[in-house]
């Protein structure tokens, strides 16, 4: 079974760019920001996350704190 990834940057052109080099490998998911991605992640577990840094609303730091606070995502 292929690994999930989520991918969460607020660029479009990067999100398609890595989305083409990803897929058939592996099972995408996509996020705009890092709001996205918590929402995501209350139903869904993938195997990588990769985050923009420079994102609105919680940058890339944020998130990653805010999952290394989390029992479930730590």
């Amino acid at each position: 079974m292929p690994g999930k990834i989520l991918i969460a940057d607020d660029e479009p052109h990067i999100l398609e760019l890595l989305k083409l080099i990803l897929q058939g490998k592996y099972i995408i998911s996509t996020a705009n920001d890092g709001v996205e991605v918590l929402e995501y992640l209350k139903s869904n577990k993938p195997d990588l996350i990769i985050l923009d840094v420079m994102m609105p609303g919680l940058n890339g730091y944020e998130v990653c704190e805010r999952l290394k606070k989390n029992p479930k995502t730590k």
